[in-house]
């Protein structure tokens, strides 16, 4: 198990709750998939976005409105995200190999990235 707390340490400054130990909390990855009920499916098909990103409001507050632009364009171009579409500042669809573990690492990643470049 990440210790994130450690290997997101500029996240960690941002925020208030220090007792938060899971990626969760920060950035929620759900798999896509089709459901005729689901409003999602009109904006993400789950043929080209197997998965939805919601950045949560501790994570948008702590990246604030440039750190959120700056978030769209890095996972946009990330080579392990072969389609991205936001569409909404806190909701994604992605398509990418990586499992939904590894996917909400790499945001996080990028999150911090981010946070350290406007500090």
């Amino acid at each position: 198990m990440v210790n994130l707390q450690e290997r997101y340490p500029t996240l960690y400054d941002k925020i208030e709750d220090k007792e938060l130990d899971e990626c969760r909390y920060f950035v929620v990855v759900d798999e896509n998939y089709e459901d005729i009920d689901d409003e999602e499916v009109d904006v993400f098909d789950p043929h080209d976005y197997n998965y939805l990103v919601y950045i949560t409001e501790r994570t948008q507050a702590a990246l604030g409105k440039d750190g959120i632009e700056k978030l769209y364009f890095n996972l946009e171009k990330d080579e392990n995200i072969e389609n991205f579409l936001a569409s909404e500042e806190d909701l994604y669809g992605l398509k990418s190999e990586l499992s939904d573990e590894e996917l909400s690492l790499l945001v996080l990643d990028k999150v911090e990235e981010i946070l350290k470049e406007l500090a």
